[in-house]
């Protein structure tokens, strides 16, 4: 979790985007998605709506 934290401190949640590696994944993807929006303490709601996607969609100029 340093790795993650030192990645959220360095971009912040506009420029920190989540993902994942659905073909290696050891868990269910929706067990990934919890673990990454439920068990991370130091990201508020507003971060995890910029991390779970609003961040990439702005940086791709998606209308949401």
């Amino acid at each position: 979790m340093k790795e993650i934290r030192r990645v959220f401190d360095a971009f912040g949640p506009a420029r920190t985007f989540w993902g994942s590696d659905v073909s290696r994944l050891p868990c269910s993807y929706r067990e990934c998605i919890t673990h990454f929006t439920e068990t991370i303490p130091f990201f508020s709601a507003e971060d995890k709506e910029w991390i779970m996607g609003k961040g990439i969609c702005e940086w791709l100029d998606w209308k949401v």
